[in-house]
């Protein structure tokens, strides 16, 4: 196995227990709990690893959530779109804003609108005690906050000349 492979399993690993960790600070908003630090992990696992890696780590991150009675199925749509999109995003255009906006619109938006039917079919939520929409504002509370914190940690690491040798050593 490569080097690279290997430091990249490394550092998936630990943002998974960042993820899980992190979502112990958890907050309600209507039916959902919101974790910021998942979604902080999307975007480092954006800038970091891409997109694939994104997914498998809010994957494993949310079922180890679950597994441990700290999360709710919400996790799965809401973490899993959010990384796909903003790693996909990060792929194609390689800077920081869209990347942010991208982790908001794919957790808010459409982890929000998938959230709908998994209330409905596996947390027995009566479909008409919920709007269709009903997800959407606590995602993307938890979402905006995380954006914030990815922000604040990259330009951070930027600032101390620290992100670019990650990257070429997770890259190379």
């Amino acid at each position: 196995m490569k080097r690279s492979a290997i430091l990249r399993l490394a550092l998936a690993g630990v943002l998974c227990a960042v993820a899980v960790v992190g979502s112990l600070f958890s907050f309600p908003v209507f039916g959902s709990k919101c974790a910021p630090v998942q979604h902080m992990v999307n975007v480092l696992c954006a800038v970091l690893l891409g997109p694939w890696w994104g997914v498998g780590v809010a994957f494993v991150a949310s079922l180890l959530r679950n597994l441990l009675g700290i999360g709710s199925l919400m996790a799965f749509p809401g973490s899993m779109c959010g990384a796909l999109l903003c790693g996909l995003v990060f792929w194609k255009v390689k800077k920081l804003v869209p990347t942010l906006v991208a982790e908001v619109f794919g957790t808010g938006i459409i982890g929000g609108l998938l959230a709908y039917p998994i209330g409905i079919l596996f947390m027995n939520v009566d479909a008409g005690s919920v709007a269709f929409t009903a997800y959407i504002i606590p995602f993307l509370i938890s979402t905006v906050a995380g954006a914030v914190l990815a922000s604040m940690l990259i330009f951070a690491l930027k600032a101390s000349k620290a992100l670019d040798p990650m990257m070429r050593k997770l890259q190379s």
